[in-house]
């Protein structure tokens, strides 16, 4: 289970999509995630999907890659789907002891559970496409106007940064810890809720100590290079937009055209 979490991994492939600059890739990601909370229908999450299968299409991520990663929150998925189905009032389908499903239940439970996998696998397939590093530069460089209100935008960009990229490190750890655990006759499946949390503190201990130590590591490495964030640093490989980023802000603003235009249709 894991192994399936996809959220802050990176998959080399020469795509267009790994090509584009990462500032359109975030704006692009906010925009689906907005344009997500906008439409309110069928034919709105039809558009929706589209798009998504033809970035993923673009980005020649394996599409068993991407469902891969959806393992990780079924019990999130499953949870959403059912509170909306049993607590939507409305016109009653099914109806047993003092639970019924509505219609409107029924609606809204598919709404959130489509809406909920498209808003992990499009979150998901940015970090895909875009290494930490240009992740870094491109926060950065999206919210440089808030340093005139004197805001740390380098630092902020870096920890967001760095807290994406320890997410697959720390969990290769808790499967190295677990298998070592199992290996010694731990057992992290049987029992009752109580005891399975009890079963858990044999591996968040030498978790937690793992990852206090890759960060004093991390920090000492940028001590010893001499890292110094912030104003007057210059970049390597400075962010410069060319003629297929504006062809992406114009197919992002089209496509978010064509969601407020449905809303408005609608409503």
């Amino acid at each position: 289970m894991l192994r399936d979490i996809t959220l802050g991994q990176y998959y080399q492939a020469d795509s267009v999509i790994h090509r584009l600059d990462p500032r359109v890739k975030l704006v692009t990601t906010l925009c689906y995630i907005i344009s997500l909370f906008i439409v309110d229908s069928a034919v709105g999450y039809v558009i929706a999907g589209l798009f998504l299968v033809l970035i993923i299409k673009l980005s020649k991520v394996p599409v068993k890659f991407m469902v891969r990663g959806m393992k990780s929150i079924v019990f999130l998925l499953i949870m959403a789907v059912v509170f909306n189905l049993f607590l939507t009032p409305g016109e009653a389908v099914v109806s047993f002891w003092k639970l019924k499903i509505t219609k409107e239940g029924i609606a809204l439970a598919g709404m959130m559970a489509v809406r909920l996998v498209f808003l992990i696998m499009g979150s998901s397939l940015m970090t895909l496409t875009t290494t930490p590093n240009n992740l870094t530069d491109g926060l950065e460089s999206l919210m440089k106007p808030l340093k005139v209100i004197k805001v740390p935008v380098h630092e902020i960009a870096m920890m967001m940064s760095i807290a994406l990229r320890f997410i697959p490190i720390l969990l290769e750890e808790t499967d190295k810890i677990m298998k070592a655990q199992i290996a010694r006759g731990a057992d992290f499946e049987s029992g009752n809720l109580i005891k399975k949390v009890k079963s858990m503190v044999p591996l968040l201990v030498p978790l937690f100590i793992s990852a206090f130590r890759r960060a004093n590591d991390l920090a000492t490495a940028m001590e010893a290079r001499c890292y110094r964030g912030g104003d007057h640093r210059t970049k390597m490989k400075p962010l410069i937009y060319k003629k297929r980023d504006f062809l992406a802000y114009g197919t992002v603003c089209i496509y978010l055209a064509m969601c407020i235009g449905i809303g408005r249709i609608l409503f």
